[in-house]
């Protein structure tokens, strides 16, 4: 079968030209490859049709494994969609297949093989639904006998959004008054599925089509209609225009009078946006597909779609209606203003990378200048949003935004009646406690504010726990958790204690910083649904992905379940070590953004040193660097070379005797160069904060100062004249006694 491959699908409303989405392909007569002789067609067929027998009837004689066997081999035939449907159709096993299909589902060794089957038959059909021609021929049987326009009905509704360019131009068409009424039966039947592309096409519509789409609209009973409508009957110049819509909006519920307002249409647009941000149900016409449609409407072409990648369709459409809602209220909506940005982040976030998406094309910015040129405020909101929805990414690009453009008060502060960024220091993911915490010092506030607390130990929690990893198991069989304990301490996990059920995660999760995922060793669809409620029901597990590991007999309910989740990987329990990993890392980078590596741990510990650095010398009122003393001790003792030395830096301004002595403690363990460094940073701190040396360490920098290394000798000097020690340490010195 031929395919077109173009970027986008086009449907044009006079429906001279359809340009399919690559993947999707156009129907061909059946009877074989073009070229093959009608025998070799023939016998094509025949090895096809007995091949969809052999698996049907193994199926039902419970030989699953012959009937995998046989599954594959057709699957190996490479038939298209289309010609799979027709061949499916024609046998005399049509009847059984879907029943065959349905019992293989069930039968972990069968699964992957029936999913294939299941979703070529399904995809078939709805390329054949879909195709233009069709579409013409199903719309002009709407006129002929009573059977085939049941039948016409069925195939239109079948192939949904796709009909809509021809259906609107036939319901347009006032020269064949019956046609035109079935016509709008069917849009009507077809539901929620219409009104968008209904709703495009409106305003570059005649007036009296305008009235006869109105009309339609509103007899179509969803309220997604009603900010299109809200908006005709406020702007339309013409006011048979205006009453027909006011006319759907009273059939669909009403507004009050005031309603008509643009800003309460604007207000109804920003709804819908939310709906559609929130990738509902009820604003997703194909689910599990990989494209869905963007609309648009020229009167000179008519209505048209593009296809459109699904993980950034929601997102285009939430930033269309967000921008119509912006228009409507001059510029004076920051609720719509942060929607628009926050759907911008995640658009950019969930883009498939090196995709061309037609609603973002090359003449918008990079998300992040429109975020900053927002300004602080939206920049919280947007953050406040990442939160309330455990959205990582988003809440990481927030931050980023919102540091560049706050200071002082507005940093911790929002001016939304919350502290979004105080806030994400205890979000439960560390990119994000970091990353907060790192803007909140860069700001060195002069007096404290509700949370401030928390920013010393997070900074030092990054210098001390970037690259760790910590899992939780949630099992009740002491054997099963032990097994996995051994295997995700094996790939660098520290695992914590035995969550014997989901109650128990918020207990042992209290042992570390943040928890990286969730293993759920469950047997059924209903205790897995609870682990995963209940894990994100946990504040400190809140954003955690979850893995669940089933049995075979239970895994391929389970993965239906929580398939789209990207929260969420379903695996079987039997998976080797290495399946274990690979599941992992795909399930935290789908998620969380993988785990944090060692040279991003680097980078973070680096940061978070500079940060403790700045606030030290600044002497900010409102954080404790001493809280960091502990974790800055331990990257003292472990660190070598210019890293160590930022981490005596900052040792060398915190006021307690710990930081002193160890300071004195890694100079007097050092060499050459470095010796000299540590030490001249000891002399710092006393200087500051006087001699808080123990005896020990004295005596021994009394012998560092007869050193033969003539800079380490004097370095050793000028410590102890920052000490003050007394003239009989000196004077031996002097007479050259030592």
């Amino acid at each position: 079968p031929s395919t077109l491959r173009r970027p986008t699908l086009l449907v044009a409303l006079a429906g001279l030209a359809v340009w399919m989405a690559p993947g999707i392909t156009l129907a061909q007569p059946a009877g074989g490859p073009a070229g093959a002789g009608a025998g070799e067609q023939a016998t094509a067929a025949a090895d096809n049709d007995q091949l969809l027998r052999d698996f049907v009837y193994y199926v039902r004689i419970a030989r699953f494994d012959v009937a995998a066997g046989v599954g594959q081999e057709l699957l190996a035939k490479g038939l298209a969609p289309v010609e799979f449907t027709t061949l499916v159709e024609s046998s005399p096993e049509s009847a059984r297949f879907e029943e065959a299909v349905g019992r293989a589902l069930r039968r972990a060794e069968l699964e992957p093989t029936a999913s294939q089957l299941l979703r070529l038959y399904q995809q078939g059909r709805l390329e054949r639904a879909r195709n233009p021609d069709e579409v013409a021929r199903n719309i002009e049987a709407l006129t002929g006998t009573a059977r085939a326009l049941v039948a016409a009905r069925e195939r239109l509704v079948a192939a949904g959004e796709y009909a809509m360019p021809q259906l609107l131009q036939a319901l347009l068409d006032g020269s064949n008054a019956a046609r035109q009424a079935e016509v709008q039966r069917v849009i009507v039947a077809l539901g929620r599925q219409a009104i968008i592309p209904l709703a495009t096409a409106l305003p570059g519509l005649a007036p009296a089509q305008q009235e006869v789409v109105a009309g339609v609209l509103g007899n179509v009973p969803y309220r997604s209609s009603m900010p299109f409508l809200a908006d005709l009957a406020g702007s339309s110049p013409h006011q048979s225009v205006r009453e027909a819509a006011q006319r759907a909006l009273d059939r669909l519920g009403g507004l009050p009078t005031e309603s008509m307002a643009g800003s309460d249409a604007a207000g109804l647009y920003r709804q819908l946006a939310e709906a559609y941000y929130g990738e509902k149900s009820e604003v997703t016409s194909f689910p599990g597909e990989e494209n869905q449609l963007l609309w648009s409407f020229d009167p000179g072409v008519g209505l048209t779609a593009q296809a459109i990648a699904t993980p950034v369709f929601h997102e285009a459409m939430a930033m269309r209606l967000s921008e119509r809602a912006l228009r409507l209220s001059d510029g004076d909506s920051p609720d719509a203003l942060a929607l628009w940005i926050a759907s911008n982040f995640k658009r950019e976030a969930q883009e498939p990378r090196g995709y061309d998406n037609p609603a973002y094309g090359d003449d918008r910015r990079e998300p992040m200048y429109y975020a900053v040129a927002a300004g602080p405020q939206i920049a919280q909101a947007v953050l406040a949003r990442g939160l309330d929805t455990r959205d990582t990414a988003l809440s990481r690009r927030a931050i980023a935004s919102v540091e560049r453009t706050a200071g002082g008060d507005a940093l911790w502060g929002s001016g939304i009646d919350r502290r979004p960024l105080v806030e994400a220091l205890t979000y439960p993911n560390r990119r994000v406690q970091y990353d907060a915490a790192l803007a909140l010092a860069a700001a060195r506030p002069n007096s404290g504010f509700p949370g401030a607390e928390r920013v010393v130990p997070t900074l030092a929690s990054a210098i001390r726990d970037a690259s760790s990893r910590y899992a939780v198991v949630v099992t009740g069989n002491a054997e099963a958790y032990q097994a996995s304990r051994r295997t995700l301490e094996g790939q660098g996990f520290t695992v914590l204690a035995q969550a014997r059920s989901v109650g128990d995660v918020a207990e042992v999760s209290v042992e570390a910083p943040a928890v990286d995922i969730v293993v759920a060793l469950t047997p059924d669809l209903e205790r897995a649904a609870t682990v995963v409620d209940g894990v994100r029901g946990t504040p400190r597990t809140a954003a955690t992905p979850v893995l669940v590991l089933a049995d075979a007999t239970n895994f391929p309910e389970l993965r239906r379940r929580f398939e789209g989740d990207a929260g969420v990987a379903v695996r079987q329990s039997a998976i080797n070590d290495e399946q274990l990993r690979r599941s992992i890392d795909d399930l935290l980078g789908a998620s969380s953004g993988g785990l944090i590596g060692a040279e991003e741990a680097a980078d973070y510990a680096s940061r978070a040193i500079a940060a403790l650095r700045d606030l030290s010398i600044s002497s900010s009122g409102a954080f404790d660097v001493g809280d960091a003393s502990a974790p800055l001790i331990a990257a003292l003792e472990s660190g070598r070379g210019a890293a160590r030395n930022r981490v005596a830096e900052v040792l060398a301004n915190i006021p307690r005797s710990a930081a002193q002595v160890a300071l004195m403690d890694a100079a007097l363990g050092a060499s050459g160069l470095e010796q000299v460094t540590l030490l001249g940073e000891v002399a710092r701190s006393a200087k500051r904060f006087g001699n808080q040396l123990e005896e020990r360490q004295t005596r021994r920098l009394v012998e560092l100062a007869s050193s033969q290394d003539n800079a380490v000798a004097t370095a050793a000097a000028a410590l102890m004249g920052a000490l003050n020690l007394p003239n009989r340490d000196l004077t031996p010195l002097i007479l050259g006694e030592r």
